[in-house]
């Protein structure tokens, strides 16, 4: 029987499991959640929850998955009960349609990319067009799945280990290139200044809410990509400090993302809780404002930068059905690839034509106590990004306190060292998992499951 592939050693599962963390979340969307956020505040109460909430569960994950050896869907049967399947195959259905349009959304980000570089800044006044146009949208998505299919089929060392160990270190020096040059533009200061010192004013049960939830988006945590690169790691391997390297590596591209795009836009006098068009709208035109070169090669890097972050995670989330056809189906790797691969992008049709192309799905649904329609892309973020990666989440811990045991847990971090500080971090691991993970992701879960049917108002 042909040996089930692993990582070659515990600096390549970090590039790996870092790249899948990292992704959009972090560059683009954790910036102008700060700005709707207030600030440095926000920054504050995320980071609270990525260290108390996210980090107990990524160090879960992973030991469910090098505990059991399996993929997402094997894993929990293995270590519990064949019912506990059905969260396995949850998890993956969760990862199916997050993958669906998020790379409907890289391939906006490469489309930026390659416009930018040829220096059309007028793009950012044209978003609505270049995004309804299905035709030039679907060649991008198209070729960003080709791109992390061939990682992908090259099976863990030669394919997704190789090359996180160039797109990390890649996409770390293109943000530090890029901070460097925002803090050099007049009024950098001030966008520190909002960045940096927090207004405690700002705090409130909102921005705790959305902090918390992009905290546990930002790591990946719920739909079984850190399962299935847990299952890959070796024994020796500490996964204490793997995971906390992981977690430093996503907060740490987080922050300097703020970092780099706060002093641009305050520079340029942008509103800073832009949102998504602050990306897509108002930055290709800020870029133009630096001068033909620069602008070209500031603005070049930054899309590059969110295709670099949109692949890691692809190809991350892309590996947990090709595990699960691979060792459940005995299908080929390169087989199993291209099976999953094209599931995708079949699934991803409707919200690539949720933008105007498609009436259905550009007004697919009006949520209660809303007068505006919601269109598709949106309706499935809510649902699978914002519901389903909670729920996940407060299944797998529910599963490991009430299941698997908290021995099992204790051994399984115990089996790589036994200095003082993995022990401290163990025994925390272990409390969060046990009494403040399922209580906080199961109010997660149930507060946007009531804002998808109730609507916002009652929140």
């Amino acid at each position: 029987m042909k040996a089930r592939q692993g990582f070659s050693g515990k600096a390549g599962f970090i590039a790996a499991a870092a790249g899948g963390a990292v992704g959009l979340g972090n560059i683009w969307r954790f910036p102008f959640e700060v700005g709707e956020g207030g600030g440095a505040a926000f920054i504050l109460i995320y980071l609270v929850f990525c260290f108390m909430l996210c980090f107990p569960l990524l160090v879960t994950e992973i030991a469910i998955g090098r505990s059991s050896g399996k993929n997402q869907v094997a894993a929990y049967p293995t270590l519990g009960h064949a019912r506990w399947s059905l969260l396995g195959g949850f998890g993956m259905l969760t990862g199916v349609l997050i993958l669906s349009f998020y790379n409907v959304v890289a391939a906006w980000c490469f489309g930026y990319f390659i416009e930018i570089s040829m220096g059309n800044f007028d793009i950012g006044q044209h978003f609505s067009p270049f995004i309804k146009d299905a035709f030039k949208i679907s060649s991008y998505a198209l070729v960003f799945m080709l791109a992390t299919v061939y990682i992908v089929s090259r099976g863990i060392t030669k394919g997704i280990e190789k090359y996180s160990k160039v797109l990390m270190p890649a996409l770390v020096a293109i943000i530090l290139f890029i901070t460097g040059y925002s803090l050099t533009l007049p009024g950098a200061c001030e966008g520190i200044k909002f960045y940096l010192l927090p207004d405690l004013s700002q705090i409130s049960f909102e921005m705790i809410y959305s902090a918390m939830g992009h905290a546990f988006f930002s790591l990946s945590l719920g739909l079984g990509a850190m399962t299935t690169y847990g299952s890959y790691v070796k024994r020796q391997d500490n996964i204490l400090s793997s995971a906390m390297a992981i977690t430093l590596a996503d907060t740490g591209v987080a922050f300097f993302s703020g970092l780099m795009l706060f002093p641009l836009v305050f520079s340029e006098g942008l509103a800073t809780d832009g949102g998504p068009g602050l990306i897509f709208m108002a930055l290709p035109t800020a870029f133009e404002s630096l001068g033909p070169t620069p602008g070209v090669v500031i603005g070049g890097l930054f899309f590059m930068l969110l295709s670099l972050a949109a692949l890691t995670s692809t190809v991350s989330i892309l590996e947990i059905p090709v595990s699960w056809l691979s060792e459940d189906f005995k299908m080929g790797r390169k087989r199993a690839t291209w099976t999953a691969a094209l599931v995708v992008l079949a699934m991803g049709i409707p919200s690539l034509l949720a933008n105007g192309h498609s009436d259905i799905f550009t007004h697919f649904i009006t949520y209660p106590g809303s007068e505006e329609p919601t269109d598709f892309m949106t309706f499935l973020s809510d649902l699978a990004g914002n519901t389903f990666l909670p729920a996940g989440g407060f299944l797998t811990a529910v599963f490991t306190a009430l299941i698997w045991k908290k021995d099992n847990l204790a051994s399984e971090l115990a089996s790589a060292n036994e200095k003082l500080i993995h022990r401290y971090l163990s025994s925390f691991v272990i409390f969060s998992i046990r009494y403040l993970c399922p209580w906080i992701l199961g109010a997660l879960f149930v507060i946007n499951l009531l804002k998808i049917f109730f609507g916002s108002s009652l929140i």
